[in-house]
């Protein structure tokens, strides 16, 4: 059930952006190949449906998911709906709300196994946990069970350090292997993402994290991807100088215009004022525009950047 840990000094460096197929991620939060990233969401903003676009359009050999304590009926649903025709090159380990806490954690725990598998016989792999939280949570079960205290919210200390433990597991292998990018989506309850316990660990273990914003999915805005609370933490080392200047160009022209919103709706803002908030209002539609992809609308990397180049 826990695996040798790694050398860290044997691990590949993060060094190649990994294609997920989504205009807004690629361009404005590129994940590197062997990157673990967050999907932070309360519940009804929209993930499962962005999981199954990334699932159906990341340049991945092996996709594997990891469908743990989530409803039974979804499982179905998500394999002939979401994944589509990506299924020949997928896994899914299924362990449904309705199995017992043990049975939850073997089913993640299967799902990282097999995707060091595939990393080490040189696939690039892609893994999709959904979700973290449930893992977390029959985790708690099982350790309450066992004796242990609580800590923090009903957690017991030892749930944290099987998470990070967990998440560890993917990544980058070694000479002559694979990589395992790890997409693991968190629930927020009530859409708190500073006081949820599980997200702040996830948050501090991982490479990035994508938080998906209820505001935005109410305004018809999807993917709902909240650009300002979101960040790519190796973005840096995996993309071009130009395209990293187009990217953080655009985060601050459109987190700009966000925090200054208030004052333009109410009539507060005379144009004229705020060269800054002046440039970010005319290309409000276009940077809209960039951040809008229908749910079969693939755009590849090259493609984000293109498009990225005409918003700014």
């Amino acid at each position: 059930m826990i695996a040798a840990s790694k050398n860290p000094l044997s691990r590949q460096r993060l060094e190649a952006p990994f294609d997920v197929g989504v205009r807004s991620i690629n361009g404005l939060l590129t994940i590197g190949t062997g990157m673990r990233v967050g999907l932070f969401a309360g519940s009804g903003v929209g993930k499962t449906t962005l999981l199954g676009m990334i699932a159906r359009f990341a340049r991945a050999d092996v996709v594997v998911v990891g469908m743990i304590g989530e409803r039974g009926r979804e499982v179905r649903e998500f394999i002939e709906c979401h994944i589509g025709e990506a299924r020949e090159k997928a896994v899914v380990i299924a362990s449904p709300a309705d199995e017992t806490a043990i049975s939850r954690v073997h089913g993640a725990y299967r799902a990282i196994a097999v995707a060091e598998y595939f990393r080490a016989a040189g696939k690039t792999v892609l893994l999709m946990v959904d979700s973290l939280t449930r893992l977390a949570m029959a985790l708690r079960e099982v350790a309450l069970a066992a004796g242990e205290p609580p800590v923090a919210r009903g957690y017991p200390a030892s749930v944290f350090g099987a998470l990070a433990a967990y998440i560890e597991r993917a990544g980058t292998g070694g000479d002559h292997e694979g990589s395992i990018t790890g997409i693991y989506t968190v629930l927020v309850e009530g859409d708190d993402h500073i006081a949820d316990p599980i997200a702040d660990t996830a948050r501090s273990v991982m490479d990035g994290h994508i938080v998906l914003s209820r505001t935005l999915a109410e305004a018809a805005i999807y993917p709902p991807i909240d650009i300002a609370a979101s960040l790519s933490r190796v973005m840096g080392a995996v993309v071009s100088d130009e395209h990293l200047q187009l990217a953080t160009k655009f985060r601050a022209l459109w987190t700009y215009k966000q925090q200054k919103q208030d004052a333009v709706d109410f009539g507060g803002y005379t144009p004229g004022r705020d060269a800054v908030l002046d440039e970010a209002l005319r290309k409000a539609p276009a940077m809209e525009a960039f951040l809008r992809q229908a749910v079969s609308e693939e755009v590849s990397l090259a493609a984000s950047i293109d498009a990225l180049k005409i918003a700014i």
